[in-house]
């Protein structure tokens, strides 16, 4: 099972600011912690990325953890980067209410397309769920959650990796009478020093951590509800199948037996 750290101590306790005088919302956290626990997972499944791919990963697990604290609660947010140069698939999927986002990196079968886009789908209770899809053109993660933000969310905002040891991010976003020559022309290290130049007044914490809820019975159920294959066409001759979490990449072996007992157990309850 792909469970979230327990200690407390892997929490990232991620702020947001009103800035004064500007009309924008600043949201910042130090993000070891929350790295620290996606190397663990790395490490415990036996899961490998080239080092580009796992930057553009911990870009975008930041971007969207900064992005869930400027929207409400009850949100579940998931994006999918669908990259032409280097040709892969990155989803990253998270919410406020559990604090947890995960997320992994597709490199087989990706489509080729002209161009790379951002998709991203949000679901709300009692609302109807939204799905967009905009062309991103930047090389890196943060730019491209910029990108999406300017044309889905018809909101500019922009997204900074800022010094020190705890890899602090940073998102300033507009909010209404937004000082927009401001926001775009500042820098990494004006986005440093926000807190000695601009009056700030401090709006909430939210901590966050890296983890999934996946488990093999909830893989297997997934795996079910296409209704295309049967067990014969899965297992062929073995006894046992490798599966993986499609949000964490987590690693599983499943027995015939133990797809068969799952199926059986969920016909019964129906």
């Amino acid at each position: 099972m792909s469970e979230p750290a327990s200690d407390p101590g892997s929490e990232v306790v991620a702020s947001s600011h009103y800035v004064r005088g500007r009309h924008a919302m600043l949201l910042r956290a130090g993000f070891s912690p929350l790295f620290t626990d996606y190397y663990l997972h790395l490490m415990q499944h036996g899961l490998r990325l080239e080092p580009a791919h796992d930057t553009l990963l911990k870009e975008a697990l930041a971007a969207l953890t900064l992005h869930l604290i400027s929207r409400p609660r009850d949100e579940t947010v998931a994006w999918t980067l669908n990259l032409q140069e280097p040709r892969l698939n990155l989803f990253v999927t998270g919410d406020s209410s559990s604090g947890l986002v995960t997320g992994r990196v597709y490199t087989d079968h990706v489509r080729e397309g002209d161009q790379s886009l951002f998709y991203s789908q949000v679901l709300r209770p009692n609302h109807p769920a939204r799905t967009s899809v905009v062309p991103v053109t930047a090389s890196d993660a943060l730019a491209m959650a910029g990108d999406f933000h300017r044309q889905s969310q018809q909101t500019p905002a922009r997204f900074f990796q800022l010094g020190g040891e705890e890899e602090t991010f940073a998102l300033l976003v507009a909010l209404p009478d937004c000082d927009l020559p401001w926001l775009e022309a500042i820098d990494t290290p004006a986005v440093e020093a926000i807190a000695d130049t601009e009056e700030l007044g401090f709006l909430e914490n939210r901590a966050f951590r890296f983890g999934c809820r996946c488990t093999l019975p909830r893989i297997v159920r997934s795996i079910a509800s296409l209704g295309t294959t049967s067990l014969e066409e899965l297992f062929g001759e073995d006894e046992a199948l490798d599966v993986s979490c499609p949000r964490c990449a987590a690693k599983y072996q499943a027995t015939r037996e133990q797809m068969r007992a799952i199926q059986d157990g969920d016909a019964a309850d129906a």
